[in-house]
């Protein structure tokens, strides 16, 4: 299937739940959409009915989100539909050097279809996975192994709220907050090597694309390049003598 034809699929999916939510006033969700989902949805949001919506992926921060819509104030978006499972092995000494990669293929392999899968995060030998919650007994029940590693694996609750994302601050001085300029310090590279990386649309704002290089950041938007990490633009601090703006930036590691 084409790439044309799998967004209007999508497309016609959004309005479908955003329709069921606005008329019989509960909650519908979509599976975990990755960046370039998130934005079809945004510049389909004027076709959608006069519905609220949340975009929620088990914790604050993270990448891959599942969409609800829901018509009432007193519906409490997302209650139960999200878990975070927790994989510690057996032996913690003994246990391969487990990345992301690894947890996401070893679940994979279970027939799980990846858009009922959303971030996971490593730490320290373990895996947390925030999935569906229909899949969640299945998961633990199935999942024995990553690599050569015997695992266990266990529902944390209220999403694992001790997992909190990992920042390396990056300090510098820009001439602007131009999207090109901030990014060019987070990666520490020329701002005309740059440029590629956003007209190939590469940049996400928010989960919205991004593909002028001339995009002013605002305070506390997060910035994702496709193949090369994400980052918080803190914003401008002071300014030095040659008219330079000091800025901070928290990129994920």
């Amino acid at each position: 299937m084409n790439i044309e034809k799998e967004e209007q699929i999508l497309q016609k999916r959004f309005l479908e739940l955003a329709r069921i939510a606005y008329h019989k006033g509960i909650c519908t969700y979509s599976d975990f959409l990755n960046l370039n989902e998130i934005n079809l949805f945004y510049r389909l949001k004027q076709e959608i009915p006069n519905v609220k919506y949340e975009l929620f992926g088990g914790y604050e921060g993270a990448e891959r989100k599942v969409l609800c819509f829901y018509g009432e104030e007193s519906v409490k978006a997302f209650s139960g539909y999200i878990t975070c499972i927790r994989i510690l092995p057996l032996n913690k000494k003994f246990s391969d050097d487990l990345n992301h990669r690894d947890f996401l293929g070893a679940i994979l392999n279970l027939g799980i279809e990846r858009n009922t899968l959303g971030d996971i995060q490593e730490k320290e030998k373990e895996g947390f996975v925030f999935c569906e919650t229909t899949i969640s007994n299945f998961i633990i029940d199935n999942l024995l192994k990553v690599k050569h590693t015997s695992i266990r694996c266990e529902i944390m609750d209220d999403h694992a709220p001790d997992i909190k994302p990992a920042f390396k601050e990056i300090r510098g001085t820009v001439s602007s907050p131009r999207l090109d300029s901030i990014i060019a310090l987070a990666l520490n590279a020329s701002r005309s090597s740059i440029l590629g990386l956003i007209e190939g649309g590469k940049v996400f704002i928010d989960g919205r694309l991004i593909e002028s290089n001339s995009y002013i950041l605002k305070e506390n938007e997060t910035v994702s390049v496709r193949g090369h990490g994400k980052f918080i633009y803190q914003g401008m601090q002071n300014q030095t003598k040659k008219g330079r703006f000091y800025v901070t930036l928290l990129k994920y590691t």
